[in-house]
């Protein structure tokens, strides 16, 4: 899940409606997706699907396109299956398609990204969708273009473009995302594997030092990881949201990106666009 901008949503949910006022349907619903992350993996693509279904099921308008919106946002924090988000997609056109929201143009980029990056098919015509694609390949284009230098705990700089020759991971995370932390073990062993063949992660945090240091230290991080006072990185790759991690290969060449947390299988497929196996 992309936590800031679910918080967003989220405050923009209860301002809507306030929790305990929406009616009995979608109360339910809003309860569904707030306990999704204690359903066991194993379950919560089933689980996922079902709250898309009921989603579907409300009349259009009012909080549709918000609950769609939030399930969008907590379906992509893992491997779930392609039906699952399939499912949330056709959930949120759907709902965009019924009512249509011009002001809300992040729920329209929310579908385009789904799209770029999780490959599922999105039927929704219209300026708005079209404005977020735009939008989306805009993005990646000056993705591909960000170059940085940051300081790691102990004051080591490191420069993107001096890594040539290198597969760069660069992930974004922070201590209190708990999709962040989660991803991180895998990362770990991961780095561990392929350190070796030549992998470098770069692990960026916007937090102080003080609740770093000491966090890096407790999960014995095996990566170089990085502070970005001020967000200049993060605004730099448009980070709207956490964790999100681009790859770059040999040439320097952003070759993949996920728009959240990834599971080991998820981040090997995403390493080998890179050339590591």
């Amino acid at each position: 899940m992309n936590v800031m901008r679910f918080s967003l949503l989220a405050l923009s949910l209860i301002a809507a409606v306030g929790f305990g006022q929406a009616n009995p349907d979608t109360k339910a619903i809003e309860d569904g997706i707030n306990h999704l992350r204690s359903v066991p993996d194993a379950d919560r693509g089933r689980v996922t699907k079902e709250l898309a279904a009921k989603i579907r099921a409300l009349p259009a308008g009012g909080n549709k396109t918000l609950l769609a919106q939030l399930l969008a946002n907590l379906s992509t924090e893992g491997d779930f299956g392609h039906d699952t988000l399939q499912e949330v997609a056709n959930t949120l056109a759907g709902s965009l398609k019924e009512s249509p929201d011009p002001k809300n143009g992040f729920a329209y980029l929310q579908l385009a990204q789904l799209s770029r990056y999780e490959h599922v098919s999105v039927k929704l015509a219209g300026p708005e969708y079209r404005q977020a694609v735009a939008k989306a390949d805009a993005i990646d284009k000056a993705r591909r273009k960000a170059d940085f230098v940051l300081n790691d705990l102990d004051g080591k700089a490191w420069s993107l473009s001096a890594l040539r020759g290198k597969v760069v991971l660069v992930n974004f995370w922070a201590t209190w995302c708990p999709p962040c932390r989660k991803e991180m073990p895998d990362l770990a062993d991961l780095y561990t594997k392929f350190k070796d063949k030549g992998l470098v992660v770069l692990a960026i945090s916007d937090e102080e030092m003080s609740k770093v240091k000491p966090f890096v230290a407790e999960k014995a991080m095996p990566f170089p990881v990085l502070l970005d006072p001020g967000r200049k990185v993060n605004e730099r790759y448009q980070v709207d949201g956490i964790p999100k991690s681009f790859i770059y290969d040999r040439n320097g060449k952003l070759v993949a990106q996920s728009m959240d947390m990834r599971t080991r299988r998820q981040f090997l497929e995403l390493l080998g666009r890179a050339g590591l196996k």
